[in-house]
């Protein structure tokens, strides 16, 4: 029924997880003697998608930031690329965590996925969005809506117009992360640093990449 909504293959398998966590609950506080969902199929669909960018498509991309009107959002989307971080670990980046000396951004524990801080290396072009984005002295955060001088909640809607305009309506924010894997590893980097500078807690999941080594 679910399935019918419009939901996908791998939203229903989280509700009927959620259900299953609940009533395991019941049963954990004697509420229940069994959990009636602890035999409910899931779909187990897999929908990794990974899209990597060619250089042809980079420099397109690449050419639409450098001139985008929404300036704020165009640099967020190249500290992405550049880092190879998370959406929500750039929005939530701060100042206080940023060391230029030693060229290495700190994601906390709070705002990494693994639950673990780890340090993010700096290239030219990081250090470049930082230079340009103007909110160091000014705010805690690095990436402030200017709208209203808070930071950013999500940047789904530009992010859609940015890559239309690129002519890669396809492009999710999520493969710039994929693009940065793919040039880390066509650098000749081996795959334990792409774990380490994307903050895999694990090296099953950075398998992934393996085929670009070749």
């Amino acid at each position: 029924k679910l399935m019918k909504t419009g939901l996908a293959a791998a939203s229903v398998d989280h509700v009927a997880k959620l259900i299953r966590r609940m009533l395991g609950l019941a049963v954990q506080w004697d509420k229940l003697d069994r959990n009636p969902a602890s035999r409910i199929e899931l779909f187990n669909i897999s929908n990794t998608v990974e899209n990597y960018l060619n250089d042809d498509q980079l420099q397109r991309l690449v050419s639409v930031l450098k001139t985008y009107p929404a300036k704020e959002v165009a640099l967020i989307c190249m500290f992405l690329l550049a880092t190879g971080c998370r959406v929500n670990e750039a929005l939530t980046a701060k100042w206080s965590l940023v060391d230029r000396q030693n060229r290495i951004w700190r994601v906390s524990a709070e705002n990494s996925k693994s639950g673990k801080s780890r340090a993010v290396p700096l290239s030219d072009t990081a250090l470049d969005v930082l230079d340009q984005i103007g909110t160091e002295g000014k705010y805690d955060y690095v990436f402030i809506n200017p709208d209203t001088e808070k930071p950013y909640q999500h940047i789904r809607h530009t992010w859609d117009r940015i890559r239309e305009k690129a002519g890669m309506p396809w492009l999710r924010l999520h493969d710039l992360r994929h693009s940065f894997a793919s040039m880390l590893v066509n650098a000749g980097c081996s795959l334990y640093v792409v774990q380490q500078a994307l903050g895999h807690a694990d090296s099953r999941v950075t398998q992934r990449y393996s085929h670009l080594s070749s």
